[in-house]
């Protein structure tokens, strides 16, 4: 009888064949695109800052940060309902992996203080947006669970600083803003009932006023549940509640913030009841909250909480933007890495026709959603310091980057994990987890039905916004010598074309219905313009101009009538294909050829 062990254990064991994935790499350094953007819409002393810090959290990501997220996504925080002696001192256990991340999250990076006071990552001043989401952007490629409490720590911030009496901002904000872990509260809120999600109306919680303390901040108390709470032990929650003998609907409500402990220490009166086992962002805790009598501040007036929630709503939409932008360039990330090294049937499988159109599918939305970024981060940039249109240019691309971007995020995670193969669908691989966590984009801060309408009945129908938009855009690539006059034409007709479509979605209410529709062309169509205006800026010093071959796809694809049976195929867009999944940069002559 032959030794069989021998036998197998001199045989190949076939690693080779299995492709690499994207860790290991500085996430940072790879992506061109990225640096290209940041040279176009930063002011360059504070892209000199800033760069040294990118690089940092670019090789942080694509290394520790990412073995700390695969860790933490497999050991979920647990609740402890009580303490040895039976009280209900509740608490949630963490793993080590998850305490790592807040560590570089908070202290290292102060990712929810940068926006708020000068100081952080050695800003003289409080970090520009195109800086503070430049970091969501960065971090979110290696972990987004986490991006969830610091977030709400972020926006929680924002609201106690624009709306807060000055004794509770004496009382709580230097505490928020700290990046020292003896000192640190972190935020977050809470919206969700079982009566009320989208419906932020139906709400139940019912507040009953105390009075104002020695210390000048007026306090309540608080009588409820919250059905969905994110970042569920965080130290203080901004919440919205319905005062005793207020009106119904979303004009009787005020907002509060709720301490997890009391000034003296002791716990307030509400309980984290259990943790949501979901289907995604596994690392961070979401629970249920049962308020019995809970301690709260009134933040601002209490018959505009709604009004002044809604600012902390956008702010986070605009974030969740950010994230999907960041989620899918790690999607075209690991797909082009296994597009390169995976072999089938003799060759890379990054060389078969099928597989390089679906290649385009994942880098054409991720391209489009990284030019959403540094226009909405620019837009908000000018708008905090004083700007009007910016602000009202930032009012309509809010809910326009939430919806699409989000959206876009599904299918390009699912693309992804084809691209790997079976072995995407397991959970040793990235793959696995990007699409879970995909999915919960078009569910935070309202849903893609909520965002559409937002788009098309209030920043279109009511404010012009899409007027705003288009204007904004025009003023962008019509200035450029760099790119050709056939080529503008195309995109003013474009833009003009789907302004006039969604003015008459706006203007019918039948056409309800249509409102996904015009939000999506709303967004593909910025996109082109953007995409056409930074290739040829790029081009035209000399850099790489593949953004203007993607804003003709946008316009191709997304945009335009399109025959599924027609075999017709355009010379151009295969050449344009050839150029993009090539890493070396597109002549602005060969580009403007293609487009023009």
């Amino acid at each position: 009888m032959p030794d069989m062990t021998t036998a197998l254990g001199n045989a190949p064991h076939g690693a080779h064949h299995i492709a690499p994935d994207a860790h290991g790499r500085n996430f940072y350094a790879i992506d061109r695109q990225f640096q290209d953007l940041l040279s176009l819409y930063m002011e360059p002393g504070l892209l000199s800052q800033m760069t040294p810090h990118f690089e940092r959290l670019g090789e942080l990501a694509g290394n520790r940060l990412d073995d700390l997220a695969m860790t933490a996504d497999k050991h979920p925080p647990v609740l402890q309902p009580r303490d040895r002696f039976g009280r209900d001192e509740d608490w949630i256990d963490y793993h080590p992996s998850y305490r790592e991340m807040e560590k570089i999250a908070f202290e290292e990076f102060g990712m929810h203080a940068m926006t708020h006071r000068s100081g952080v990552l050695g800003l003289a001043e409080p970090a520009h947006p195109l800086v503070k989401y430049g970091i969501t952007y960065l971090f979110v490629q290696a972990e987004f669970g986490l991006m969830c409490p610091v977030s709400v720590s972020d926006t929680s911030n924002f609201i106690i600083k624009r709306f807060g009496s000055e004794a509770l901002k004496k009382l709580l904000l230097d505490r928020l803003l700290s990046q020292d872990p003896a000192t640190m509260l972190k935020g977050t809120q809470f919206m969700t009932e079982k009566a009320g999600g989208s419906d932020v109306g139906a709400l139940e919680t019912d507040a009953e006023r105390i009075g104002v303390g020695p210390d000048g901040v007026e306090r309540w108390k608080l009588y409820g549940q919250k059905w969905f709470c994110s970042h569920a032990d965080a130290d203080v929650a901004v919440l919205l509640a319905r005062p005793r003998g207020a009106a119904p609907g979303t004009q009787g409500l005020g907002m509060f913030a709720m301490p997890r402990r009391l000034e003296n220490g002791s716990r307030n009166s509400y309980r984290i009841v259990r943790l949501k086992d979901k289907l995604g962002t596994r690392s961070m805790a979401s629970g249920e909250i049962v308020m019995d009598g809970a301690v709260a501040y009134l933040v601002g007036d209490a018959n505009r909480g709604f009004k002044q929630m809604m600012e902390q709503v956008n702010l986070s939409r605009l974030s969740h933007g950010v994230r999907a932008a960041s989620m899918m360039r790690r999607c075209l990330n690991e797909a082009m890495v296994v597009a390169q090294n995976r072999r089938a049937f003799g060759k890379a499988i990054g060389e078969y026709p099928l597989l390089r159109r679906q290649l385009m599918k994942i880098m054409l939305p991720t391209e489009q959603a990284l030019s959403m970024y540094a226009f909405s981060a620019d837009a908000m940039g000018r708008a905090n310091a004083g700007d009007k249109d910016a602000a009202n240019l930032l009012r309509i691309l809010t809910p326009v980057y939430k919806f699409r971007a989000c959206r876009d995020n599904i299918p390009v995670a699912s693309h992804t994990l084809e691209v790997r193969g079976g072995l995407g669908y397991i959970e040793e691989w990235v793959t696995a987890r990007l699409v879970r966590d995909a999915q919960i984009g078009t569910l935070w801060e309202g849903t893609s039905n909520i965002n559409a309408l937002d788009v098309v009945q209030r920043a279109v129908g009511k404010s012009g916004g899409h007027k705003t938009l288009t204007a904004a855009l025009k003023d962008k690539y019509e200035r450029s010598d760099a790119l050709p006059g056939q080529y503008k034409g195309l995109l003013g007709a474009t833009l003009d074309r789907v302004e006039r479509f969604v003015e008459a979605v706006a203007a019918d209410p039948k056409q309800e219905k249509r409102c996904r529709l015009a939000a999506g062309a709303l967004y593909h169509a910025a996109s082109a313009a953007l995409m056409a205006w930074e290739g040829a800026a790029l081009g035209a010093k000399g850099g790489d101009a593949r953004r203007l071959l993607l804003s003709r796809l946008v316009i191709e694809h997304r945009l335009a009538p399109q025959d599924p049976l027609s075999l017709n195929e355009s010379a151009w867009e295969q050449e344009a294909m050839d150029l993009l999944l090539q890493d070396k940069p597109v002549p602005l002559a060969k580009a403007s050829a293609l487009v023009g």
